[in-house]
C-alpha cells in the first residue's frame, strides 16, 4: 500500500481530532479534504517555501 501525501494525512488527523468520519461524502468529496485549507495554512506557516511548493504539488488540490 503506497503511503498517503502529507497533506492528505494531515487532513485526516483534524478528522480524527474533531470526532469527524474522514470518508464520509461532504459535498461529493470525503470530509477530510474539507480540513485542506486550514492544513495549508499551518504546513505553510512551518515550511520553507521550497518544502511547502514540493509538499502542495503532492497531492490532492482543494
Amino acid at each position: 500500500m503506497t503511503e498517503k501525501p502529507a497533506r492528505e494525512r494531515a487532513a485526516r488527523a483534524l478528522c480524527r481530532f474533531n470526532g469527524v468520519p474522514e470518508n464520509t461524502q461532504f459535498e461529493g468529496r470525503p470530509m477530510w479534504e474539507s480540513f485542506l485549507p486550514e492544513v495549508d495554512a499551518v504546513l505553510e506557516g512551518a515550511l520553507s517555501a521550497e518544502e511547502w511548493k514540493r509538499i502542495k504539488l503532492d497531492g490532492p488540490t482543494n
